[in-house]
């Protein structure tokens, strides 16, 4: 179990930095070209005055999945805390996970993408592919974690 979770909440973060910083859609409407990225778009929020939105899409959607993914690999991989703080952090990666919603921006994409198809002429970006992998190792990684064996080998 351990191997496993640990494989895919790596493989995870090391396609994070890609899916939330690199283009993940490139928008053209009247001739205007745009690109921008989750982390870019969150910026673009934040100095358009819409700082509420933009802090809880920073959080929900970049902050509580790092957390997710960091907490998996200290739980099954690095193990540097007592088994008081290894309970306290799956504790709080179940709080943050429930929360997370790196997914459901995925979702929101796709639903865009169909939605908007007759009025802006898009395309995805290199980031779709980094962030679409990601949440999949991520959902892999939550799947194969049985937080059981965290107990048994303590």
């Amino acid at each position: 179990m351990r191997s496993k979770v640990s494989a895919f909440s790596v493989a995870a973060l090391a396609l994070y930095p890609s899916a939330i910083l690199l283009p993940i859609m490139k928008i053209e409407r009247l001739g205007h070209h745009h690109e921008s990225s989750v982390l870019g778009g969150i910026w673009e929020l934040a100095t358009s005055g819409n700082l509420f939105i933009a802090g809880i899409i920073f959080v929900f959607s970049i902050l509580f999945p790092l957390f997710k993914l960091l907490a998996l690999v200290e739980l099954t991989w690095l193990e540097l805390f007592s088994t008081r703080h290894r309970a306290l952090t799956y504790r709080m990666m179940e709080w943050a996970g429930k929360w997370s919603m790196m997914d459901v921006m995925l979702i929101a994409f796709l639903v865009m993408s169909v939605k908007l198809s007759g009025l802006i002429e898009f395309q995805f970006g290199l980031a779709v592919f980094s962030f679409f992998a990601c949440v999949c190792f991520s959902l892999l990684a939550t799947i194969a974690f049985d937080p059981h064996a965290l107990w048994e080998t303590s």
